[in-house]
């Protein structure tokens, strides 16, 4: 596993698909670098990207704020059928059914229901566009069902309607921009098929 970043406070690491990111993640950098990893983020196991983890209880409280407060940039690219607008900035209602580990957009707020938002821009367009999204909010498969919902699914997302042969959704957390230690920490990451 890569690791971007590590001080005696935080590990940034970019997560391989495949491996889920609060415990396999958390095991593989405890291996490498000993010591407690604490999770304050996660990622679907079959998505890759840049991921932040605390080595000290501080530093998870002090993340885990800085999360809370919106003040950690959170930046992906994806593979998404068709050709969607050149840019945007969607808000949807999301909730989830946690029987069938599947989200939907609703019309109206109510219980269990979250607002989500991301910006997004067309980085190329074709029967598959490349798009790199800002997600403002981190709600569960967020970036998957907001462009599922308007007729754009991530390639290989066949929980969303996806019709093609790849195995695993084309998203990738490309870039963590976080304060830290008076500082703002950027760091990304770049996939083989963005």
């Amino acid at each position: 596993m890569e690791i971007l970043y590590s001080d005696r406070d935080i590990v940034v690491c970019v997560k391989p698909v495949g491996l889920d990111s609060e415990s396999e993640v958390p095991g593989e950098l405890k291996k490498a670098l000993g010591g407690e990893v604490f999770t304050l983020h996660r990622l679907d196991k079959n998505v890759g990207g840049v991921m932040v983890y605390a080595r000290t209880k501080a530093a998870a409280a002090a993340l885990s704020r800085a999360i809370q407060e919106g003040a950690m940039v959170k930046e992906y690219v994806a593979l998404v059928h068709g050709a969607p607008p050149e840019n945007g900035d969607w808000e949807d209602l999301l909730w989830k059914d946690s029987k069938q580990n599947k989200v939907f957009v609703v019309k109206r707020m109510r219980g269990g229901v979250k607002k989500a938002r991301l910006e997004f821009v067309r980085l190329t367009a074709g029967e598959e566009s490349l798009v790199r999204i800002r997600l403002h909010t981190g709600r569960s498969h967020q970036i998957r069902v907001q462009f599922a919902s308007r007729g754009y699914p991530l390639v290989g997302d066949h929980k969303y309607g996806a019709r093609d042969s790849s195995p695993a959704p084309m998203l990738f957390y490309c870039k963590l921009a976080l304060p830290w230690k008076g500082k703002n920490v950027q760091l990304e990451a770049k996939t083989d098929w963005a």
